[in-house]
């Protein structure tokens, strides 16, 4: 699996890390408003958001005293392309399963 999807699947992979990105779909928000949303402090928040963005999932920007994030166009259209990768290379094995057996079962 390549590493640049094997790093976002493991961001996603963990419940609040999901829920906090599923935020950042809906719009771009500070560590504090994400911080009032969920049951988690603020560091943690901020931790979680630190894995995503090395995961290349999100991005930040500063305004003001604050760092808003949102979710990074670029790293998500690569990460689509890895898992979309990922699931024609599964299916095209699975065809080639499927036909290796019906050859010596054929009638």
């Amino acid at each position: 699996m390549d590493a640049y999807l094997q790093s976002g699947c493991e961001a996603l992979g963990d419940a609040t890390r999901f829920a906090i990105f599923s935020a950042l779909v809906d719009r771009p928000q500070a560590v504090g408003e994400l911080a009032e949303r969920f049951p988690v402090s603020r560091p943690a928040v901020s931790q979680h958001l630190r894995v995503l963005k090395q995961a290349g999932l999100v991005r930040d920007q500063k305004v003001g005293t604050r760092r808003i994030y949102a979710v990074d166009p670029e790293g998500m259209a690569r990460f689509r392309r890895e898992l979309d990768q990922l699931w024609s290379d599964a299916l095209a094995a699975f065809k080639q399963a499927a036909e290796r057996w019906e050859e010596p079962h054929a009638v």
